[in-house]
C-alpha cells in the first residue's frame, strides 16, 4: 500500500530488483485512480536521489502516470544524504554503465507489472540522467524516451571531471522507441555542437526524434532549487514532454 498521498500522487518507496538481481531503493509515485496507466522511469541527476527529483516524479503522476525514480546510488551509500551519496559515487568515476541498464530494466519491469499498467513504459533523464536515458532507449525496450541535457554521448568528459564514462554515440542505431532532446542554448555538457552531431546520427539511422535547444538556458534549467533554473525554457520544455510521452504512451 502507499505509505502517503502528497498532492495529486500516492507515493511509497520501493525495492527494485536491478543489475544482477541487487535490491535497491526506488521512489514510486501512483495516480489517483484504478487506471490504467503507462509508466515512466525517471533517472536522477548526479546530485543525486533528492528531494526535487521525487518531485519531478510525483508531478507524473498527478498527470497521469505511473513514476519511478531509482536510487542509481544506492549501493555506493544505502540511506545517505544525496549529496553524500553523489560524492561517493563520483569519487569511484559515476554509475557504470552496465549497471545502469541493469536498474533502469529492473524499474520498467516492475512497472509493467502493476495491475493498473498499460504495458506501455519511457524513460526521462536529467543531467547525468539524460546520457542515462539515452543509453536505455538503446539497451532496453521501451516506448519513448526524454533526453534532458546529457552530455557525453558524443564527446568524452574533459580531462580533470571525476566521471569515468565513454561516449554512446554509437549505440544510436539500436534507440529502440522515439526520442524527444531538451538542451540549453549556453550549455558546455553538452554544447549546441554535441547536440547537432547527434541529431545527425539520429537521422542516419533513420530513429523518430526531436531536438529543443532553448536561447538563454544553460544547464540544468528544469533544476527549481538551483540558480540554473530557467521558468520560460521549464515550461516550454514540459509541454514538448507531456505531448510527446502522450503520443507515444497514451495514445
Amino acid at each position: 500500500m502507499p505509505d502517503e498521498t502528497v498532492g495529486r500522487a500516492a507515493v511509497e518507496t520501493v525495492r527494485i530488483e536491478g543489475h544482477r538481481g541487487e535490491e535497491i531503493e526506488g521512489y514510486l509515485a501512483h495516480p489517483l485512480g484504478p487506471g490504467p496507466f503507462a509508466g515512466v522511469v525517471v533517472l536522477h541527476h548526479m546530485p543525486g536521489y533528492d528531494e526535487a527529483t521525487k518531485q519531478i516524479t510525483r508531478t507524473f503522476a498527478a498527470n497521469g502516470y505511473t513514476a519511478i525514480l531509482p536510487n542509481l546510488h544506492w549501493r555506493e551509500a544505502p540511506g545517505a544524504s544525496p549529496d553524500d551519496a553523489a560524492a561517493a559515487v563520483r569519487a569511484v568515476g559515476g554509475v557504470p554503465d552496465d549497471r545502469l541498464v541493469g536498474d533502469a530494466g529492473g524499474a520498467a519491469r516492475l512497472l509493467r507489472s502493476l495491475e493498473s499498467a498499460t504495458g506501455k513504459v519511457g524513460v526521462i533523464g536529467y543531467c547525468s540522467g539524460g546520457r542515462q536515458a539515452f543509453l536505455a532507449a538503446c539497451s532496453l525496450p521501451l516506448d519513448a524516451a526524454v533526453d534532458c541535457y546529457g552530455a557525453f554521448v558524443v564527446d568524452p568528459p574533459p580531462q580533470g571531471m571525476p566521471l569515468e564514462v565513454e561516449p554512446i554515440v554509437g549505440l544510436t542505431g539500436n534507440l529502440s522507441c522515439p526520442l524527444l532532446g531538451l538542451f540549453g542554448a549556453e550549455d558546455t555538457h553538452p554544447s549546441p555542437a554535441e547536440t547537432a552531431r547527434l541529431e545527425q546520427q539520429l537521422a542516419r539511422h533513420g530513429k523518430t526524434f526531436q531536438f529543443h535547444t532553448y536561447d538563454g538556458a544553460g544547464h540544468g534549467f528544469f533544476a527549481v532549487d538551483r540558480p540554473s533554473y530557467r521558468p520560460e525554457a521549464a515550461a516550454a520544455g514540459w509541454q514538448r514532454i507531456w505531448d510527446w510521452f502522450g503520443r507515444y504512451l497514451t495514445s
